[in-house]
């Protein structure tokens, strides 16, 4: 079992807990999506989700690969998402 799964945020969660559902629903696809594909190296490179305002915002450890960054475009865009293509991607490298 996986223990060290990504923070989840999102503005305005305390006025809108929808928003943190979401974002559930959104790691789970995406988390499948990579498990589909034997990406082994994924959930290992994340660091935090973030829903501002409808756009998703993936926040690394490491760069992640073109096809990651595919997997939170496919889930943000499907219905249990937001059905856009707003999705960001920042890198921050774990304190030392």
């Amino acid at each position: 079992m996986y223990l060290d799964h990504p923070k989840i945020s999102a503005t305005n969660s305390n006025t809108e807990p929808d928003r943190i559902e979401r974002l559930n629903r959104v790691y789970g696809y995406a988390l499948a999506v990579a498990d589909g594909v034997g990406d082994q190296q994924f959930l290992g490179k994340l660091s935090h989700l973030h829903d501002h305002k409808g756009t998703l915002i993936v926040v690394w450890f490491e760069e992640p690969t073109s096809e990651q960054k595919v997997y939170w475009e496919q889930a943000w865009m499907s219905k249990v998402g937001d059905e856009t293509a707003q999705v960001e991607h920042e890198v921050r490298p774990p304190a030392v």
